[in-house]
């Protein structure tokens, strides 16, 4: 007697996108890849992406996208979780790999702050700093920018559901500028740029509407800092100006924390 047998689907895998402490820009870099997004979709089980849709099914999940920095113990505690249930996890974004703007917490009185702003800071959970994912459990791949680039960002997804090993550049933007021909407002016109020490990712896009970089894509590799605050405090640029631009989206990245902390140290610093 012939039975009749059950296909064999083959189960798509399960992507999430979490939240913690961020403006959702990086999130809504991946919406607006648009028809990209409607490939990943058909590829894949979008389980989690409150951005998207109030739809969730529970983990394990073959791909995690995690978008925020850890600012308060109950984070602490749920990034922990997700990474349990996740296979691969990659951090997007200044907040997620480097503390992001609110990182510049690190470095003021959090007890002040909250005093100033709240009528009642005792009801607040919240952490005295803001750090990357990174330094609170195993990330398998940062994608930097504020935001992230979204044809970085859908390569990404494909490379990692694919099993290839994501490769970006890690080169300066100081490159972009000199292929599309933008010339260096740093020696033109002694604006300070942070392009020879920024991962390139931008397209260079500062300097070619004639700003410096402010480093949204965080330090490129083998980032010279120092070399470059002192070349420049010797064409007349401040500390007083260096550790503001330094201390910006990535302030909490490695080479431009130290870098920050170096000048803002030195005696002269607030005598400017």
């Amino acid at each position: 007697m012939e039975t009749e047998q059950t296909p064999n689907v083959k189960k798509k895998p399960k992507l999430a996108v979490f939240k913690f402490a961020s403006c959702d820009g990086c999130q809504l870099s991946l919406l607006n890849a648009e028809e990209d997004l409607i490939a990943i979709g058909e590829a894949v089980e979008i389980s989690h992406f409150l951005e998207a849709s109030s739809r969730v099914t529970p983990g394990p999940y073959d791909l995690t996208l995690v978008e925020g920095s850890i600012t308060t113990p109950k984070d602490q505690v749920r990034i922990q979780e997700i990474r349990k249930q996740s296979r691969y996890l990659v951090t997007i974004g200044a907040c997620a790999t480097a503390g992001g703007i609110q990182a510049l917490r690190n470095w003021g009185d959090h007890e002040e702050f909250q005093r100033i702003v709240y009528p009642n800071p005792e009801y607040l959970e919240t952490l005295a700093t803001s750090t990357a994912i990174s330094d609170h459990v195993q990330v398998d791949f940062e994608l930097r920018g504020c935001p992230v680039n979204k044809n970085q960002l859908v390569e990404l997804i494909q490379d990692v559901l694919q099993g290839r090993k994501p490769r970006f550049p890690r080169h300066s933007v100081c490159m972009e500028c000199k292929r599309s021909g933008t010339v260096c407002v740093t020696v033109s016109r002694g604006i300070p740029c942070l392009g020879p020490i920024t991962q390139a990712g931008c397209g260079g896009l500062c300097p070619e509407y004639n700003r410096g970089c402010y480093g949204c894509f965080g330090p490129a590799a083998q980032a010279n800092a120092s070399g470059l605050s002192n070349w420049l405090l010797e064409h007349d640029v401040s500390k007083s100006e260096l550790v503001p631009l330094l201390r910006n989206f990535n302030a909490d990245a490695p080479a431009f924390r130290e870098e920050g902390n170096r000048l803002s140290n030195e005696q002269d610093y607030t005598d400017e």
